[in-house]
């Protein structure tokens, strides 16, 4: 699982630059902690929780995981009680990248959610570029989840945002199609995704349900059949 901060060497002199830096990350912290005291009494669930997702993202990067993953946690449970399943979903991308013993079954679960429910396209497509990057090269998951970006986008994406998921997402397909079948051409590229059956909605959506099994294997958090009933359209 590839870390959420691969560093790069600079050389000895750099770790003067990184007490700043730190101090800085650490006055955000604090900052957002006593945002999180102040509406305490309000009540604002849905508020607290997109704190408590900026307080994860800022220990993850003081390289403080455990921390992150209670906050991702929290606000997880209460989303999940609230049914605000783009904040669980979000959640869900937080813990993996906690990189726990949990890490890939959050990422299921995510998936499935932002799958499942329309959420923000761009969080259902960071999810699955997830998945392409978590993915062995010659497993058909990556394309499979590349696939289901793209449909997604052609479902949901608003005009404003349309252009630039449709670009990231055919850049995504492009380098899947690169690393599992060796593509380099258009007319290899067709016959990649006919053979993959990646042009059928009904066929691939059932293998990314196979693929977010594997990830969750028998680690749910929730109800998926009750959830799924609750959907207006099933």
């Amino acid at each position: 699982m590839k870390p959420m901060n691969a560093g790069i060497d600079l050389g000895a002199e750099s770790g003067e630059d990184l007490t700043p830096s730190t101090a800085a990350l650490e006055a955000r912290l604090a900052a957002v902690r006593e945002r999180l005291r102040e509406i305490a009494d309000a009540g604002d669930e849905a508020a607290a929780a997109g704190l408590h997702l900026d307080e994860a993202a800022l220990l993850l990067e003081l390289d403080r995981p455990d921390e992150a993953h209670e906050s991702g946690r929290r606000v997880f449970d209460g989303a999940m009680v609230r049914r605000d399943i783009e904040s669980a979903a979000q959640a869900c991308r937080t813990i993996y990248h906690c990189d726990g013993d949990d890490a890939l079954a959050a990422l299921g679960q995510g998936v499935w959610l932002a799958v499942t429910f329309p959420v923000a396209p761009s969080l259902t497509v960071s999810l699955l570029q997830l998945v392409v990057d978590d993915t062995p090269d010659d497993a058909d998951g990556a394309a499979v989840a590349a696939a289901t970006a793209a449909y997604v986008v052609d479902l949901r994406a608003s005009e404003q945002d349309r252009r630039d998921l449709e670009f990231e997402t055919m850049r995504l397909m492009g380098d899947v199609a690169r690393r599992h079948g060796g593509v380099e051409t258009q007319a290899e590229f067709d016959a990649w995704t006919q053979r993959l059956e990646l042009t059928d909605p009904d066929r691939f959506l059932v293998r990314l349900r196979n693929v977010v099994d594997v990830l969750v294997q028998d680690r749910w958090w929730f109800d998926v059949d009750r959830l799924r009933d609750e959907l207006p359209v099933h």
